[in-house]
């Protein structure tokens, strides 16, 4: 089997690479970013391409399956740039695997395309996909699905699989989720655990987490088992305020969702971090998933609970962790984290 892996020096791409190169069903990758890594792997060969921009279907003429994994979190403050990589990127892709004759396609959809559900029970892959209409993210992962939808149907020959997994976490990762998502003036050394004392104690805060590890077990399961369609993928427990306070050795402070949003939007607004308040919103709103179909279907458990795999990434944070990939990379920052500050903390990519 050959496989081309799009988006492949991620958080989840690096640990399917690790995955598959152990894996003997996979033949060779061919793994595609815009900017060539220096990470080395077994059975992978590098390549560039931007999906909004270079003729994949070159890229993709001979392989077995394609996994779709480029997606952009930044800048979040320009959401005209970000709909263009995120879904016209992915409409070009996926007419680059219809014109390139792959038989199979594997989707990184996402917990964030769920339109709101419950928070007391686990809903399995027919819960509507319509996303959370303040989130781009989940704008995105839903718009992206509605595309796939209409690709199945006008090529009902072709194999389609998409996970869609919770939070994904991993020392490796560490850096770059600390730089998209909280920033240059976060003060990493305070971050692990044992020296957080508080952790927010929002109502309905409870969402799901997943180790990368596991994440790129479950892509290359999809690949070489003949499954299509979607998959739940998270790990036990469900992550809310006692569960966390109680892995990271801190306390519960009761703070309301108004407020914990009025605080988020300030700190975006005032440029003191790059996430927009509608990742809140779709955290708090996101439905808990049933994961029996992948355990069924795919063979699929996860190795890590959830807990374990939010500590790591904490512990990672604090130790500046990161992966010889530029997306990960903890040089990427720049000394004193100056190429970060000159991003203008969520205006640039």
């Amino acid at each position: 089997m050959r496989v081309v892996v799009v988006g492949a020096t991620g958080n989840a791409g690096t640990s399917l690479l690790h995955e598959l190169a152990d894996e003997p069903a996979v033949e060779s990758v061919v793994g595609v970013a815009r900017r060539l890594p220096r990470l080395e792997l077994a059975k992978t060969e590098w390549t560039t391409a931007d999906i909004i921009a270079d003729d994949l279907v070159p890229l993709f003429r001979g392989a077995d399956a394609v996994v779709h994994l480029a997606w952009a979190i930044q800048p979040s403050r320009n959401l005209a740039k970000l709909h263009g990589t995120n879904v016209f990127g992915s409409e070009r892709l996926f007419r680059a695997v219809a014109d390139a004759n792959v038989p199979s396609l594997v989707y990184a959809s996402s917990v964030g395309a769920y339109s709101p559900g419950p928070k007391d029970r686990f809903v399995d892959e027919s819960w509507p996909t319509q996303g959370t209409p303040t989130s781009f993210y989940a704008r995105h992962k839903a718009e992206v699905e509605r595309r796939l939808d209409r690709f199945e149907k006008e090529h009902p020959d072709r194999r389609v699989v998409r996970l869609r997994p919770g939070l994904i976490f991993k020392s490796e990762a560490a850096t770059g989720i600390r730089r998209l998502f909280a920033g240059p003036f976060l003060p990493s050394p305070l971050v692990r655990p044992g020296r957080i004392p508080l952790v927010p104690g929002i109502p309905n805060l409870r969402f799901q987490a997943v180790h990368s590890r596991d994440v790129g077990r479950a892509y290359r399961l999809a690949l070489i088992k003949g499954v299509h369609g979607p998959f739940n993928i998270a790990a036990e427990p469900v992550l809310d305020p006692p569960t966390m306070a109680k892995t990271l050795g801190a306390r519960v402070l009761p703070l309301s969702a108004p407020v914990a949003r009025a605080l988020a939007s300030t700190s975006w607004h005032l440029r003191l971090q790059p996430t927009p308040p509608g990742w809140l919103d779709m955290g708090l709103s996101v439905p808990l998933m049933n994961v029996t179909r992948a355990r069924k279907e795919l063979g699929w458990t996860s190795e890590f609970g959830a807990d374990e795999a939010l500590r790591e990434l904490l512990e990672g944070m604090s130790d500046g962790s990161g992966a010889e990939t530029p997306p990960l990379d903890a040089a990427t920052t720049g000394p004193f984290r100056v190429r970060e500050l000159l991003t203008r903390v969520g205006a640039c990519g």
